[in-house]
């Protein structure tokens, strides 16, 4: 593919995915397809000799289409918001053309230059402490990495994850870490890490972090906060009281790519002293000696990771083409929106609504057994007009239903469709005589 027809097939692709993100309501949510269903459409090896454009394009129809699970669909309601807009693709386009490897400065400083400014825009828009930011002129900072789950991260670090019980309102509060770690300590075990969760993943509940940040800074523990998905809602001042005292923490971590528009990957986290970053993961090989590297920042340090891609370009193209107030109101539409699917379920005397919403995520079942839950969410997505997910909270051994608004164009009559599916799932379960189980017939 030389230049020209890079031009060529690169307008031909922009308008395949313009197209795609025009007609996505078009598209069954969930694929039907089984697994290993690729190799029966591709050939066994590599092809000797390339092949023709038109033959690669025509098979995105003919094999990738028919297993994609389509995340952008303002009916897609399962785990959490994927963060796509046209922004961010373009950005994505611009990194890929310049392939730039930033795991210093002097490889891409573009790169490391506005990765550092994107993380103190973001860094304001939340309102975190000033000792978090580069321009504080402090030992504190950003940096955009890929997010793990703090289980994940004990298993790979092999340390030990103690998982604490919280309130009735699945929030954690000081006196339970309190008791954890005199407990841990009278075992002759060492704490020294603890997280709070702003907007857990099961249920988007909310830890006392003021609470836990006290206890953490009487017994000098590092105090990390996870706030991936629910830390985009702190740009609206109607929700940054949820965000009080992140002021004890030691790092915060919230990711764009959940509900700032930005598309995976792009997850954002901030330390108040970066050393205690860098000591551990730098590497100084003879082949990375910078001439400027006292006064340079070198993001290899920052992470597992060496080489890194130009994410910070998403933030940039994003954050000022929306604006701050675009994301507002985008949030703002997201939390009215559940705020509607709630007041559905709670209307139909068939359904509980188990937990507060406080954001875009409701926790709903039936009144009525595990079983015909997970019998209900099954119908649900073999039908594949909508995607849900469920989960359970493991203290009370309670299964449940997660509904997310997930996708940036999602609207009231998407809520009202992904109500009727749900509805008409919960008949076939209650009253299978009366319905049937063939669910195609819905």
């Amino acid at each position: 593919m030389d230049t020209e027809e890079f031009r060529l097939y690169g307008k031909q692709m922009v308008d395949f995915m313009a197209d795609y993100m025009h007609n996505i309501r078009n598209h069954r949510v969930l694929p039907q397809i089984s697994p290993g269903y690729v190799r029966d459409l591709v050939p066994e090896q590599a092809p000797e000799e390339g092949e023709p454009w038109e033959e690669v394009f025509k098979d995105i129809q003919r094999v990738v289409l028919p297993g994609v699970v389509h995340w952008n669909s303002p009916r897609f309601h399962s785990y959490f918001p994927a963060g796509n807009s046209f922004p961010a693709i373009c950005a994505e386009m611009l990194s890929g053309v310049f392939c730039n490897i930033g795991f210093s400065w002097s490889a891409s400083p573009a790169s490391t230059d506005l990765e550092m400014v994107m993380l103190d825009w973001l860094g304001k828009m939340v309102q975190l402490p000033q000792e978090f930011l580069f321009s504080s002129n402090g030992p504190g900072g950003g940096v955009v990495q890929a997010h793990c789950s703090v289980e994940k991260a004990g298993l790979l670090s092999g340390l030990t994850c103690r998982l604490l019980p919280t309130d009735a309102a699945f929030s954690l509060q000081g006196d339970i870490l309190q008791a954890a770690i005199d407990e841990d300590r009278t075992q002759g075990k060492i704490p020294f890490f603890v997280v709070g969760t702003l907007g857990t993943t099961n249920s988007c509940a909310f830890d006392n972090i003021e609470k836990l940040g006290e206890v953490c800074k009487k017994e000098n523990l590092w105090f990390h906060i996870d706030a991936a998905y629910a830390g985009a809602a702190f740009i609206c001042p109607e929700f940054r009281y949820l965000l009080n005292g992140v002021e004890y923490a030691d790092s915060f971590l919230l990711c764009p790519a959940k509900w700032l528009l930005t598309n995976h990957d792009c997850c954002a986290m901030w330390v108040k002293d970066r050393e205690n970053i860098l000591k551990p993961f730098s590497i100084m090989h003879a082949y990375l000696k910078e001439d400027l590297e006292v006064e340079t920042l070198n993001y290899r340090h920052w992470g597992i990771p060496c080489g890194r891609k130009f994410r910070s370009l998403k933030m940039w193209f994003v954050f000022r083409l929306f604006g701050v107030r675009g994301l507002q109101t985008y949030i703002r539409k997201h939390v009215r929106l559940a705020h509607e699917f709630e007041n559905l379920a709670r209307n139909d005397n068939r359904f509980e609504v188990l937990f507060p919403v406080v954001l875009g995520v409701v926790c709903f079942r039936l009144k009525g057994s595990e079983v015909q839950n997970e019998e209900m969410l099954r119908v649900i997505n073999k039908r594949g007009k909508i995607a849900l997910k469920s989960s359970r909270m493991r203290s009370h051994n309670l299964y449940f239903i997660r509904f997310v608004v997930c996708g940036k164009d999602t609207e009231s009559e998407d809520i009202v469709f992904s109500w009727r599916e749900i509805s008409l799932a919960a008949n076939n379960v209650l009253n299978p005589k009366v319905v049937g189980d063939k669910s195609e017939t819905f």
